[in-house]
């Protein structure tokens, strides 16, 4: 049997033994086979029920043995008392990431999803940097992009960049390429599509950055990138990199040539029209040749296993299915759990686990977070913090004094100008695997249910160069933070034994154990004459 017949026999195996219960669908596809079979229903999850937890001073329910603070509100000096507050945090926190520094701090890095049409005297959104060193202290804080707007979710580059990914109310959004530090201008990327970006991940092992459109008919994207030199370049080279996702009824999946990544006459999601429809894409993350990702207007989250070709809907929350609905952006532990957030729904980060367990793990309640939504989910390097955001979270400045375009009042209407949190506690590294089903089991079971699955380039080394220019018409203003948060100038942020980081972001999580094939690890075992 081949890989890509086997994968599909695994994932019917699981549904055949009713893990598909409770309106599941079929479990994440990976492309090392023989790990037990993945399936998405409701329990407590790794960490506990919230139920009976008492929300802490911020409104947020936590399972036991983990804490919260505030790292950053809007319009207020960002400092934890040791460090020098002379930046003021902007207005609404997205989507985030994070990368180490050489003295064994990191960065975290957050887009402000201001959008163009709230404020006609000129965008007033972008990105923001900042600092912590070896302890979690903040060391400072800094713009990384600014005169933008509809800055919603991004990824770090495994070159140490941040992608700051524009929503576009009018559907002329670009995703810039910002210096995390602050020392150089953002660069547009127009060779990744100029339209409503949901997000974007960059995976270097097979030479592509993945791409959602936040568009109600949009489509998933991969851009090819440069084998030599600047990853993102683009003038001339914009031409025949860009393809759309397909899926054919049996869950297998295609690429379609996009011509025009610009959309400059025909919009990119037209210019495929064969493509898979993904409503209102969101969070996207590859790790281990499988990509996840999110889809809002559907409630969904889907993967794909790109080496054995294979797309499935890991978790359906259509009908406000609980635990999991109004998905927003996503991001992955080290133990390879999902943590989802919702930007409608009841205001969680949920929880999917390898073996498909789906349960909410942080809930924000109470006045301060009603007119909010739950946003960019991102760990720091060591897979002990967890950060999140409530988009327009209530904190003690007003909206008008940031932007005055945008005037709230003096109530406490006004004062919803975004919270950013730091989640500490005892996140798992690993997870446990369940024991494989007999396959006398597995084969009654085929004889008698079947599933129809869901429908709805070598490694790279680059060249270390500067990017061109920013068009003067978009600043980025960076303070010189390098000599409190340890960043090398001559290579950019390293980590603490001074070799090449690997960034965690939304872009690229830890290690991601998607699970798939207990079942059809036992069939696969007996057709091998191992049992």
């Amino acid at each position: 049997m081949d890989r890509r017949a086997f994968l599909r026999g695994g994932l019917r195996s699981g549904a055949a033994l009713g893990l598909l219960a409770s309106g599941s669908v079929p479990g994440f596809p990976r492309s090392a086979m023989g790990l037990p079979v993945a399936t998405s229903s409701s329990g407590a999850g790794p960490y506990g029920s919230l139920n009976g937890q008492v929300p802490d001073i911020n409104g947020l329910v936590l399972p036991k043995g983990f804490t919260a603070r505030v790292v950053a509100e809007g319009g207020a000096f960002v400092s934890d008392g040791a460090a020098v507050a002379d930046f003021a945090w902007p207005l609404f926190p997205d989507g985030k990431g994070t990368l180490p520094t050489g003295d064994g701090g990191w960065l975290l890095v957050c887009n402000h999803e201001v959008f163009d049409f709230q404020t006609p005297s000129g965008p007033l959104g972008g990105a923001s940097s900042i600092g912590f060193d070896a302890d979690g202290r903040i060391t400072g804080s800094w713009p990384v992009l600014a005169e933008s707007h509809s800055n919603s979710r991004g990824a770090v580059t495994p070159w140490g960049t941040w992608l700051s990914c524009q929503e576009a109310f009018q559907g002329d959004g670009r995703i810039w390429e910002c210096d995390p530090v602050g020392d150089r201008p953002a660069v547009p990327r127009d060779v990744l599509g100029v339209r409503t970006h949901g997000s974007v991940s960059v995976d270097v092992a097979n030479g592509h950055a993945y791409l959602t459109e936040a568009h109600r008919d949009g489509r998933l994207y991969r851009v090819a990138l440069a084998t030599v030199g600047d990853p993102l370049s683009g003038g001339s080279a914009n031409t025949d990199r860009m393809e759309a996702l397909t899926v054919d009824p049996e869950g297998g999946i295609g690429w379609l040539p996009i011509s025009d990544p610009s959309g400059s006459f025909i919009p990119t999601r037209f210019q495929a029209g064969e493509g898979l429809v993904t409503p209102m894409g969101g969070g996207v993350a590859v790790h281990d040749e499988v990509l996840v990702f999110t889809t809002g207007l559907d409630d969904r989250v889907h993967a794909v296993d790109l080496a054995a070709g294979y797309h499935s809907v890991i978790w359906d929350g259509s009908g406000r299915r609980s635990p999991l609905h109004g998905i927003g952006d996503l991001a992955v532990a080290e133990s390879g759990d999902l943590f989802v957030s919702e930007d409608r729904g009841d205001m969680e980060v949920v929880v999917i686990t390898p073996l498909g367990e789906v349960a909410p793990f942080c809930r924000m309640v109470g006045d301060a977070h009603q007119l909010s939504s739950v946003t960019g989910p991102c760990f720091d390097p060591s897979g002990t913090r967890l950060y999140v955001s409530s988009l327009r979270g209530r904190g003690d400045g007003l909206v008008h004094d940031v932007v005055p375009d945008l005037d709230w009042g003096t109530g406490v209407e006004g004062r919803h100008v975004g919270v950013t949190y730091e989640i500490s506690g005892p996140f798992r590294k690993t997870t446990p695997l369940v024991e494989p089903v007999e396959a006398p089991q597995i084969e009654q079971a085929l004889a008698a249910t079947s599933v129809v699955p869901s429908m709805t380039t070598p490694a790279l080394s680059f060249d270390k160069t500067d990017p061109p220019a920013a068009p003067t018409t978009v600043l980025a203003v960076g303070s010189n933070p390098s000599s409190t948060i340890g960043i090398d100038r001559a290579t950019g942020p390293v980590s603490g034994n001074g070799n090449s980081f690997v960034p965690r972001g939304l872009g690229l999580g830890a290690a991601v154990s998607l699970a798939i094939g207990g079942a059809a690890m036992a069939i696969r075992r007996r057709r091998d004459g191992r049992e």
